[in-house]
């Protein structure tokens, strides 16, 4: 945003220039003027940048021909407009307007009185440009490989770590079908053998013994059960979630616990509901801010009900679209009597909310 508004401000001081030093009708300038910075503001947008930018030359062209005694001011705007276009334009866009910004510095370099020196700065421009555009070119190629290839390796990584679970479930499930089939029919078949001989023997004092293995049978079932449940340890376990995903994205997460949340205790659907809010807002800091830090706050509201905030840095604002992902978890987290807040500051983009306990 900060270099938008330097472009800005240079593109108006040429403007300025323009109307102070070589202008012999300033009224019609001033009109023109105005255009052609509303024009220019709408590059901000970036959508049809192309017509943005032809729409700007034509009215360049039009007051250097018709409202100025001298072009250097105008050829300057045309220079000033190619040199944005090398870094805004795709390939084929940009070819189309350094085509008419070259004829546009032909015409008004040729104008009486004939000036080279201008025809070959306009030539010199132009190489600049054609350098920056490609070098912009091979940045975008390999930015949007790099992207690619993150998903790709995120999505391997989630799928290996599902793969994990899968088999730690497994694993889980058999050690607990063969406690329940082994220890468990030993230790009743141990209680029935204790119970023939309290028939046996009725003088015999097993009382304790029974206890014992009664004992010892319940807490085998209970393992097994233990065993068996998915469900989560609370915080704790989104904590260790987060930095796997920390290692996962190569990048920095600032997280903080407060008010003892901690100590709230959360099932497995809400704490896979928090890990996905966190991952979410992680994945758009990626891919649509470039940032590589993100701040995760998680706190414990006077209702139990556990708070969250996932901010990041803004370094080039741009219109806030929700996406799939962010409709979904918001969707999500109503279905659990939540609430998802997305804000969208100048330089600094929020994610927050509660999930009530």
């Amino acid at each position: 945003m900060k270099q938008f508004w330097l472009q800005f401000f240079l593109f108006s001081i040429l403007w300025v220039g323009l109307i102070l030093f070589h202008s012999t009708f300033i009224p019609y300038h001033f009109f023109l003027f105005a255009l052609s910075l509303a024009l220019f503001f709408l590059l901000s947008f970036r959508k049809k940048m192309i017509y943005l930018f032809l729409g700007n030359i034509i009215i360049i062209v039009f007051s250097g021909l018709f409202f100025s005694s001298h072009v250097l001011f105008s050829v300057a705007l045309v220079w000033f407009n190619l040199l944005l276009a090398a870094r805004q334009l795709q390939t084929n866009a940009y070819h189309l307007m350094s085509a008419g910004a070259i004829i546009v510095c032909m015409v008004f370099s040729f104008l009486p009185p004939v000036s080279y020196t201008l025809f070959l700065a306009s030539i010199f421009i132009f190489a600049v440009s054609f350098l920056l555009h490609r070098q912009w070119s091979k940045d975008h190629y390999y930015k949007i490989l790099y992207e690619e290839l993150s998903d790709s390796y995120r999505q391997l990584k989630r799928l290996h770590l599902s793969a994990e679970e899968n088999a730690k479930m497994e694993e889980r499930t058999r050690i607990a079908r063969d406690m329940h089939d082994s220890v468990g029919h030993h230790l009743t078949a141990l209680i029935m053998q204790i119970e023939m001989l309290s028939i046996q023997y009725p003088d015999l004092n097993i009382k304790s013994m029974k206890e014992l293995a009664n004992r010892s049978l319940q807490e085998t079932r209970d393992a097994v059960k233990a065993l068996q449940l998915d469900e989560a340890e609370g915080i704790a376990t989104v904590v260790h979630l987060i930095r796997k995903l920390e290692s996962e994205c190569h990048l920095n997460v600032h997280f903080t616990m407060k008010n003892g949340v901690l100590s709230v205790p959360i099932t497995n659907a809400k704490s896979v509901i928090i890990y996905r809010v966190i991952q979410e807002g992680i994945t758009n800091a990626m891919r649509h801010a470039n940032s590589r830090e993100v701040y995760v706050t998680l706190s414990k509201s006077a209702d139990e009900a556990i708070q969250f905030e996932i901010s990041n840095a803004i370094y080039e604002a741009k219109p806030l679209e929700l996406g799939f992902g962010l409709t979904n978890m918001r969707r999500r987290l109503e279905e659990l009597g939540g609430k998802l807040d997305i804000l969208q500051l100048q330089n600094k983009f929020i994610l927050s909310g509660r999930i009530p306990s």
